[in-house]
C-alpha cells in the first residue's frame, strides 16, 4: 500500500482551475521534492493532502484512507506561514505539543533546540522570522509521524543556515517514513531528494527519480527545471 495517493485531484477557486487532474503516489522511505515556481499550485496540493481544503473532484488517500482524524496523526505538517502564539515561550509551546500529540518526542525536541541554538525560555515574539521557522521545524520533526510535509521550509532562513536545516531534516525522520518538501529553491535542496515532481500551472509536468533525471539529462535538477520552464 502506498503511503500517499492522489487520484484525479482537482481544485477550483471561483471557477478558476488551480489544480488539474493530479495523479501522484508516494511510497515509504522517500524524500520527495514537489518543485515549481510560486503560484503554480504547490501549497494548494499540500493543503488538500492535509485536509485543510476540500477537493473539487478526485481524492486523497493516506495509508489507503481518506483524510481525517487518522491521517492527522500520521502527518506532521510545516506550513509556510508561522502559526504559533507569539506570547508563549518555546518551553510553553513544547508542553502544548506534548499534550496535543501523543507521538511528540520531547527528548528529541530539546536536542534539536540545542543543535539550532534556540533558548527554550525565550518568548516567540522576541524571535526573528528565521528563528521562528527553525522552531516550527523542531516541532514538526519531533513527531514520530509517517509523513512529514514541509512547505517552503527554507524561505525565511539565510543561505548559511539552509544546509544545517537540511541535515537536521535528514537525521530526524524515522525509518519507513517519507518527507515531502515543496520549494522554489531547487538548487538548495536537490542533494537530499530521492524523487522529484515538477508542477506547473496546476498540473504535474514530470515525476522522476532524482538520480535517473540527472543521469538522463546530464543536468542538475535545478538546471533541468529552468530549461523546461525557462526560468
Amino acid at each position: 500500500m502506498m503511503l500517499l495517493e492522489c487520484k484525479n485531484l482537482c481544485k477550483d477557486f471561483d471557477g478558476k482551475k488551480v489544480l488539474k487532474n493530479i495523479n501522484l503516489s508516494i511510497g515509504r522511505g522517500k524524500i520527495v521534492g514537489i518543485l515549481g515556481k510560486n503560484g503554480m499550485g504547490k501549497t494548494t496540493l499540500i493543503k488538500l493532502i492535509n485536509d485543510l481544503l476540500t477537493p473539487t473532484s478526485g481524492e486523497v488517500l493516506i495509508n489507503g484512507k481518506k483524510p481525517g482524524v487518522e491521517s492527522k496523526k500520521a502527518i506532521s505538517f510545516l506550513p509556510e506561514r508561522t502559526y504559533l502564539d507569539k506570547g508563549m515561550t518555546i518551553n510553553e509551546v513544547l508542553k502544548f505539543f506534548v499534550e496535543f500529540y501523543d507521538n511528540f518526542n520531547l527528548e528529541r525536541a530539546y536536542k534539536l533546540l540545542e543543535d539550532l541554538s534556540l533558548d527554550k525560555e525565550q518568548k516567540i515574539i522576541k524571535m526573528s522570522k528565521g528563528m521562528q521557522e527553525k522552531l516550527q521545524l523542531v516541532l514538526v520533526m519531533s513527531r514520530d509521524a509517517d509523513l512529514y510535509i514541509l512547505d517552503e521550509p527554507l524561505g525565511g532562513v539565510d543561505p548559511a543556515t539552509r544546509d544545517y536545516i537540511l541535515d537536521t531534516i535528514l537525521s530526524n525522520f524515522r525509518e519507513g517514513a517519507s518527507i515531502i518538501i515543496t520549494t522554489h529553491l531547487i538548487a538548495d535542496i536537490e542533494r537530499i531528494l530521492d524523487e522529484v515532481v515538477f508542477i506547473d500551472k496546476g498540473e504535474i509536468a514530470l515525476v522522476s527519480s532524482a538520480d535517473e533525471l540527472r543521469d538522463k539529462t546530464k543536468l542538475s535538477i535545478d538546471e533541468e527545471f529552468r530549461r523546461l520552464f525557462k526560468c
